[in-house]
């Protein structure tokens, strides 16, 4: 039965400093950019903030653990089991697996790495790893992809990691494109499907050839300026999963103007009959 579940993200405004990784043309790494942001919760007390809210999982943005550390992420491991809810994604939110720089693509490959080992100290279930930037037309960039995406399942998986990737950056914003990448590598990616990632006419027939193999939905509704979402959109998006028999998290994603919790509930409240 489909269950209820959260990303970070629909917390930004509220879980501190936004940890940004970019890459350093001129040093050739990796650097990290901090967006001053209030922390009105910590990614610790947040598990069981979300289980006396009913919600079942969580899915957390690589920019919102603000400490690597074993000691730390221990800890974070031990916050989702004292609260009974699943570590569902680490949702890695870098790297370009498509670029036709070799050295920096295998950089962005290493950096992924750490953040998998990272993922299994902290018990997270899954990585979420963004396919890559290229355009989707590039046949060359998904065959990189394809490789990394395999080389970086077969490393997650020797640590107790899943990988999947998303309709998520340029290279995957068709279904081909993303039925492609399943197809090369098989059993050992996974996919996760976004409800506000495709775009255009063909949204609804591309989101209808993902979800049959998405392991979770981020269900995110498209908002008004007041934070209001479109409903009758958003309940074409869950009909969709509803008839492709989807079984798993549906992840609400929030990420318009006002109190943040106040807009969840408003996606919740849509999501809702769909859980029955």
């Amino acid at each position: 039965m489909p269950y209820l579940s959260l990303t970070t993200w629909s917390l930004h405004r509220n879980l501190g400093p936004l940890r940004w990784t970019r890459w350093d043309a001129d040093n050739r790494t990796q650097v990290t950019a901090v967006q001053d942001q209030p922390e009105l919760l910590t990614l610790l007390e947040l598990p069981i903030v979300l289980a006396e809210k009913g919600f079942k999982s969580l899915e957390v943005c690589h920019f919102h653990i603000p400490d690597t550390s074993e000691a730390y992420l221990k800890k974070l491991r031990q916050s989702f089991a004292d609260a009974g809810i699943r570590f569902y994604t680490l949702l890695i939110e870098y790297g370009d697996l498509t670029n036709t720089d070799e050295a920096r693509r295998q950089s962005d490959i290493a950096w992924i790495k750490s953040w998998i080992d990272h993922a299994s100290v902290a018990g997270a279930e899954r990585v979420r790893v963004i396919a890559g930037d290229a355009e989707p037309s590039d046949q060359l960039a998904l065959q990189r992809s394809a490789a990394a995406l395999s080389e970086l399942a077969d490393y997650a998986s020797a640590r107790g990691v899943r990988v999947v990737t998303e309709n998520f950056h340029a290279l995957t914003s068709t279904a081909e494109n993303c039925l492609a990448l399943l197809e090369t590598c098989g059993e050992t990616l996974g996919f996760t499907s976004d409800y506000g990632n495709f775009k255009g006419t063909t949204k609804y027939d591309d989101l209808s050839k993902t979800i049959p193999h998405s392991e979770s939905i981020h269900a995110k509704a498209q908002t008004d300026a007041e934070g209001n979402p479109d409903e009758a959109e958003f309940i074409q998006c869950m009909e969709l999963a509803k008839n492709a028999g989807y079984e798993g998290p549906f992840t609400l994603v929030y990420d318009g103007p006002g109190e943040m919790w106040e807009g969840i509930e408003r996606v919740r409240k849509l999501v809702a009959p769909y859980l029955e």
